[in-house]
């Protein structure tokens, strides 16, 4: 029986990559800490004048309650964390506030530039944020903020095929390999239309970000010889349907393939042979913040190493924190931080906003697809 789950309309990818920002039901922190590195660097946050509390606002599931806790209890700052479904939700819910209401936000990468551009944001003082040294600097630099003025690094996503080796027939290498017809109706995937339909795209050899409404249809058309193998659509808890064996292969988020291979270490991880698909969640300061002082000692305490490994370990994205990478077991660094490699020996492109011609390509692409695949 297939399975379709609402479909929610977000660019994100964990991950994302958050990204792909999915939440899980049975997200969790591993079990075990390894003892603290020597030479890690940390900074604890100072206590702001008139500290009083702080507005967060992010995405479900990214936090353990001790790191908010142990905030409050370092600075007496207490955290007020509230949560929006989507980065367009958090949009609208900022440009209606005028960039205030909220001290730190934490969102994708390509809504990020949208509310950089719209002047949402404020600038970072850096003097505040003495442990910015431990942001990882392959993470910094990136599209939505190339001189690292307004945000601070939260996560990286993949877009990731992770697989049952002893219920396929052939070995997955990329996307084109999910159009085998020995995956009839065996393959799990998310319910974001821009990965579903850049998956097509790949395979042809386009960009994820192509405004060809032409070649955006003609993926459209590839992604109609996929539907005779899907056998769920569902944005939420994808791992799960892999790791009771109901589908042999998924097309899913940083976050539920870290949960996977917890659960199952037999799994295959497959970064597509196409290109990879690459987002990162960042944090900022909304311009009119009424508590700026408090979100820069909370972004500095995020940085802390003991706590950076609690964050990464519960929300399973790929860790931006290098200080905090010296603290995982070994199983654990494995699965939050990417090869060394990585940006060498992959093809690496991040999904960015286009036009409304193209998006409205893609968003036809996809209802149709999903129309293929009865749901």
């Amino acid at each position: 029986m297939k399975k379709f789950a609402a479909f929610t309309l977000t660019l994100a990818l964990c991950a994302c990559a958050l990204a792909g920002c999915a939440s899980d039901s049975s997200s969790a922190a591993a079990s075990g800490s390894a003892p603290a590195a020597s030479g890690s660097a940390g900074v604890q946050s100072e206590t702001p004048a008139g500290a009083g509390e702080l507005n967060l606002y992010a995405f479900d599931g990214m936090f353990p309650q001790e790191v908010l806790d142990g905030f409050e209890a370092e600075t007496g700052i207490h955290v007020n964390y509230s949560v929006f479904d989507t980065d367009e939700t958090m949009l609208a819910r900022l440009q209606t506030a005028e960039g205030g209401d909220y001290d730190v936000v934490i969102a994708d990468d390509y809504i990020i530039k949208m509310a950089i551009d719209e002047g949402l944001v404020a600038e970072l003082d850096k003097s505040q944020i003495p442990n910015i040294g431990n942001v990882n600097p392959v993470y910094q630099g990136q599209f939505f903020d190339p001189e690292d003025k307004y945000t601070v690094p939260h996560g990286a996503g993949i877009m990731t095929i992770v697989y049952d080796p002893a219920l396929v027939e052939n070995e997955i290498t990329g996307y084109a390999d999910l159009w085998d017809e020995s995956l009839a109706d065996s393959l799990a995937i998310i319910g974001n239309y821009r990965v579903v339909d850049g998956m097509a795209l790949k395979v042809m050899g386009e960009s994820y970000n192509t405004t060809d409404t032409a070649v955006i249809a003609e993926a459209g058309e590839r992604l109609l010889e996929l539907a005779p193998n899907i056998r769920a659509i569902q944005d939420a808890n994808t791992q799960d349907l892999l790791i009771s064996g109901e589908v042999s292969a998924a097309v899913m988020y940083t976050s539920q393939a870290y949960l996977a291979q917890l659960n199952r270490d037999d799994l295959a991880v497959v970064y597509p042979s196409e290109g990879v698909g690459f987002g990162l969640m960042a944090q900022f300061v909304p311009v009119n913040a009424p508590n700026p002082e408090a979100a820069h000692a909370f972004i500095n305490y995020l940085l802390e190493p003991e706590v950076g490994q609690q964050c990464f370990e519960y929300m399973g994205y790929y860790c931006t924190n290098q200080a905090a990478e010296e603290l995982f077991s070994e199983d654990i660094r494995a699965l939050l931080t990417l090869p060394e490699d990585f940006f060498e020996t992959n093809t690496v492109e991040m999904i960015e906003t286009i036009s409304a011609e193209a998006d409205e390509a893609h968003m036809q692409a996809w209802t149709a697809f999903r129309s293929a695949c009865g749901a």
